[in-house]
């Protein structure tokens, strides 16, 4: 498979020490509608792929004593869909049962095409929806533990 990075042990997304897998396709929705270039992640868009197995990915995970939990990243991971839910089955196949989250910039009734039963499936999963919106105030996600970006960002439970 293809990324753009992983972050071993990210303290920053999750309530929890976190794995962060950077998936190297975005459509750049937020800019799109801004008009401007409003995504923090666009530098990852020059930056050069990364090819991991997704065995790797997971042994690194489980072989890291810190790490609680997995979070998929921007760019965006539903535009890397089969990448996305084929990394999800191997943790899972592998035993893995800890919090897997998905950032996401698509809306919660956008992502319904992408949260099909093959995804439901795998839970329990955590999604982070909505895209980032320039002069909106921070607020904090009881989910996430974390402050997020925008107010019209929230995150639900996929069981």
């Amino acid at each position: 498979m293809k990324v753009k990075g992983i972050i071993d042990e990210d303290f920053v997304n999750y309530k929890k020490p976190s794995m962060v897998v950077m998936f190297p396709n975005c459509s750049f929705k937020c800019d799109k509608e801004c008009g401007k270039q409003v995504c923090q992640n666009s530098a990852l868009a020059t930056a050069p792929d990364i090819n991991i197995t997704y065995p790797e990915v997971v042994t690194r995970y489980q072989t890291n004593p810190i790490t609680q939990a997995i979070v998929f990243a921007g760019l965006e991971p539903f535009d890397s869909y089969y990448e996305t839910i084929s990394l999800i089955k191997e943790f899972r196949r592998a035993g893995v049962t800890d919090d897997i989250v998905i950032y996401t910039g698509y809306t919660e009734k956008e992502a319904d095409k992408f949260v099909t039963p093959q995804l439901t499936k795998l839970a329990p999963l955590i999604i982070k929806y909505g895209r980032f919106i320039p002069n909106m105030g921070k607020h904090y996600d009881e989910i996430l533990g974390v402050n997020l970006a925008s107010d019209n960002q929230y995150a639900r439970i996929i069981n």
